[in-house]
């Protein structure tokens, strides 16, 4: 595994516990959640067209 990948498995696991300690919250931030996933989408799309140009090499 290449740094950048490790960096983005890094990212999207710290998104994912932000995301599920605001819904724990007693009046989750909808605004706040949808930003959050967001950024988890987008990271998680990066890693799969990062491996999948490793995959081909």
């Amino acid at each position: 595994m290449n740094a950048l990948i490790y960096r983005l498995t890094v990212i999207h696991r710290k998104l994912d516990d932000e995301i599920r300690r605001e819904l724990k919250r007693r009046f989750p931030d909808s605004i706040r959640l949808l930003r959050l996933k967001k950024l988890r989408l987008a990271i998680k799309d990066r890693l799969h067209s990062r491996q999948l140009r490793v995959g081909r090499a």
